[in-house]
């Protein structure tokens, strides 16, 4: 995935200002809002105004996984398999009419808050294992997508894309910690609506225009359902896929939840009421925003390569391919500006999220107690460092943008969210429910192997096919067995507490 033809100097020159402006603005907040302790550098002091939030919040969930990956489903999978906008949508509904109000009330830090208060400490430190690779896991497939648009587009190398990407968001999170992720995204969630809505009526007059590529679209088997039959099962043309495709629709929905990216800014929020509102409306910001990349994977899909000389690309290159090859350079430029501010307002937040976590739910309670404001800065500062390294690294190994994007919350939802569910809502859950459940969770889980990280399957499950693709709906199975788990064996073990 490295460069593909000569560079591009002038598009490089318009990326260069771009990253530039985002830095200078990223640099500004920090200046105008000092930070003197980990409330400060975490939550803005709680004083994010509500259209702040709603930018913020709108532009963290709106990446690069998110844009390339929507582009990469639409081209290879067909509309009714992309999943992602609706279901993380329809996840910040969900946190906000069920989570938001809650956890704003009682004036957490972190996401892992409750979890501490109602299983102790260690438990908490257990985890944010589960949080902090989701976090790196959902930073390594924002930088991919990048990277090989970067690589496409330009023809810079895939590594350099990445790491010089990478290396301006950690910078002015650095600086200005909440207030310098929250500025920066307003400037980078309008520059991706803006640039990518004008990208797409040109690219679709290459291929004859938007009418003409939606006809061929379906045409070809694209489909014209978000949903599939009611009883698919006994659809020949679904048959064991229909759990399958339910499984990963109830992932994204409750998987999109119990994500420190998310409750950041609800807990920055200046109200109950404001931390509600911004998780209504950026679920609608968010389906706005999917339109454009799923136009472009229509393009993709029904674009003569050929005639171009070009073979058809790999569904995860879709969308540069789209911005390289049929437009000009300007055009081009629009795009790249676009996706390069999806991926920053994404990469910033999250590695600020998972060092939060890891300063403030692991370093403070189990090793230093009596840490002072000052240290808890300085540490959440070189874990910053630690976790955008460690994200970096993972972005130079991965194949598919959309898998990678999926196994984020594959991890939060099986093993976080009952987790959290329990903490906020069953006054009588314990450590020993959690520790039970956590287990469950994890082995069922992990019995249905990963492909994207070459882990086989091991436990006997129904609907397994011949290539070993596993049908039956064990995540959601994992998530449910775990969430049980933990209300039954707290009550059984309540007199051990």
């Amino acid at each position: 995935m490295g460069a593909t033809g000569p560079v591009h100097w002038g598009a490089l020159a318009a990326l260069v200002v771009f990253y530039s402006l985002v830095y200078a603005v990223g640099r500004s907040a920090a200046l105008r809002h000092r930070v003197s302790s980990a409330d400060d550098l975490l939550l803005a002091r709680r004083a994010l105004p509500w259209w702040i939030g709603v930018f913020t919040m709108s532009a963290t969930w709106v990446g690069g996984g998110y844009v390339n990956g929507t582009a990469e489903a639409v081209y290879s999978q067909g509309l009714v398999w992309v999943q992602a906008p609706w279901g993380y949508a329809l996840s910040l509904v969900v946190g906000g009419l069920c989570f938001a109000r809650v956890m704003r009330r009682h004036r957490f830090t972190t996401m892992l808050d409750p979890l501490e208060a109602r299983f102790g400490r260690r438990m908490a430190a257990v985890l944010y294992l589960p949080a902090l690779t989701a976090e790196v896991f959902w930073t390594g497939a924002i930088l991919t997508a990048l990277g090989t648009t970067l690589g496409t587009v330009l023809g810079l190398g895939f590594a350099p894309s990445i790491i010089v990407s990478a290396t301006v968001a950690v910078a002015y999170t650095l600086a200005g910690g909440l207030w310098s992720v929250a500025l920066t995204d307003v400037l980078q969630l309008v520059v991706f609506l803006v640039g990518l809505w004008l990208v797409v009526p040109l690219v679709a007059g290459e291929v004859g225009g938007l009418d003409v590529a939606w006809t061929s679209y379906v045409a070809d088997g694209g489909g014209t359902s978000l949903v599939p039959p009611w009883r698919g099962w006994e659809d020949p043309a679904w048959g064991d896929t229909y759990w399958s495709w339910w499984d990963s629709a109830l992932l994204l929905i409750f998987g999109g939840v119990a994500w420190q990216v998310y409750f950041q800014r609800v807990l920055a929020s200046k109200s109950e009421q404001g931390a509600v509102a911004l998780s209504l409306v950026a679920a609608v910001v968010c389906l706005v925003a999917a339109i454009p990349a799923a136009l472009i994977g229509v393009v993709g899909a029904t674009a003569d390569w050929g005639a171009r000389g070009l073979a058809d690309p790999e569904p995860a290159l879709v969308l540069p391919y789209v911005l390289r090859y049929l437009t000009d350079p300007v055009v081009a430029s629009l795009g790249l500006g676009a996706l390069a501010a999806a991926v920053m307002s994404s990469v910033d937040s999250s590695v600020l999220s998972a060092s939060g976590m890891g300063v403030w739910n692991v370093y403070r309670p189990l090793v230093n107690p009596a840490a002072d404001p000052a240290l808890l800065t300085r540490l959440i500062r070189r874990l910053i460092l630690i976790v955008g390294t460690a994200a970096t690294l993972i972005a130079l190994q991965v194949g598919s943008v959309y898998a990678l994007w999926f196994l984020c919350s594959d991890f939060v939802y099986c093993l976080l969210f009952p987790q959290l569910v329990t903490a906020l809502f069953d006054r009588r859950a314990n450590r020993y429910g959690s520790m039970a459940g956590f287990a469950v969770s994890f082995l069922l889980r992990a019995g249905g192997g990963e492909p994207a990280l070459g882990f086989p399957t091991w436990l006997p499950y129904p609907m397994i096919d011949a290539s070993g693709a596993v049908f039956f709906p064990f995540r959601t199975t994992a998530m449910l067995a775990g969430l049980l788990t933990i209300v039954l064996v707290s009550r059984l073990t309540a007199r051990a507490c």
